[in-house]
């Protein structure tokens, strides 16, 4: 599974472009999408949805309580680590609920805690 490590290497890296995704960003893309399995894993959390986009994705993190998060990163090629530092995040009714809940940002690191306090599932 990858790690927090693995996926820092990506910080201010210059992804290709063209109109096919590139060898470096599917890469980059499995690696992350591991990360979050990882971390929903370690959270008794689930991985409900993953929509792969050509340089940006989405996903949908439902808790044991059946509650989701919807999350996504923005286009790694114009948006320089934003896939780290600015990550959307907001509450969903399911895994289709696209518009869900208010928008919040939080950093990679942050992520666990910030979807934990929009699941309501905080372990304290």
């Amino acid at each position: 599974m990858a790690k927090l490590a693995d996926l820092k290497k990506y910080l201010n890296y210059e992804f290709s472009t063209g109109s096919y995704t590139g060898k470096d960003y599917k890469s980059f893309q499995t690696k992350y999408i591991n990360y979050l399995k990882a971390m929903c894993k370690d959270n008794h959390w689930r991985l409900a949805k993953v929509g792969k986009n050509h340089y940006c994705f989405s996903a949908f993190i439902v808790s044991a309580q059946n509650k989701y998060v919807y999350i996504s990163i923005s286009d790694v090629r114009y948006f320089v680590n934003g896939w780290y530092n600015d990550i959307l995040i907001r509450t969903a009714k399911s895994d289709t609920d696209y518009r869900g809940g208010f928008n919040h940002y939080t950093t990679l690191e942050n992520l666990p805690y910030k979807a934990a306090r929009l699941l309501n599932d905080m372990p304290f």
